[in-house]
This record gives C-alpha cells, sequence and structure tokens, in this order.
C-alpha cells in the first residue's frame, strides 16, 4: 500500500513539473510553452526600426531554456 502513494505522489510531482502551458504574448505572435523545469518560445516579434532598414520586419525561431539556462536559440 505505501509503495502506491509513493508512485502516485511522484507521478504527480512530474506532472506538474513538465506539463507546459501557453502563453500568447502580444508582440507579433510568440507563443510560450512554460512549465517549472522548461521553457520553449517560438519567437515571432517585430523588430525594431534600426533592423528594419536592414530588410528584416520580424524576428522568427525558437529558444529553449532548462533550468533556467538558455540550451538552443535560432532566433533571427
Amino acid at each position: 500500500m505505501k509503495k502506491k502513494v509513493i508512485i502516485v505522489t511522484v507521478i504527480v510531482v512530474l506532472l506538474i513539473l513538465l506539463v507546459p502551458i501557453p502563453m500568447h504574448l502580444k508582440d507579433g505572435g510568440t507563443v510560450e510553452y512554460k512549465a517549472l523545469l522548461y521553457k520553449i518560445s517560438k519567437v515571432h516579434s517585430l523588430t525594431s526600426v534600426e533592423e528594419m532598414e536592414n530588410g528584416k520586419q520580424y524576428k522568427e525561431g525558437i529558444i529553449v531554456k532548462i533550468l533556467g539556462f538558455e540550451i538552443y536559440n535560432n532566433v533571427k
């Protein structure tokens, strides 16, 4: 009986830590998926005036952070 309670508790804690909540930002279309252990951002936002002069109107790419450390970033 005690083993079942431990297993159920571990499963509940993992669900809380790993299930993401999507957040839609109002910067042009960026979507962030946040969980307690990680964050994935699909970036699609308007650029500044200086960058727009170079012909780029949007920043696009993906950012992955695990435990607050940036693991992957290909935003261009």
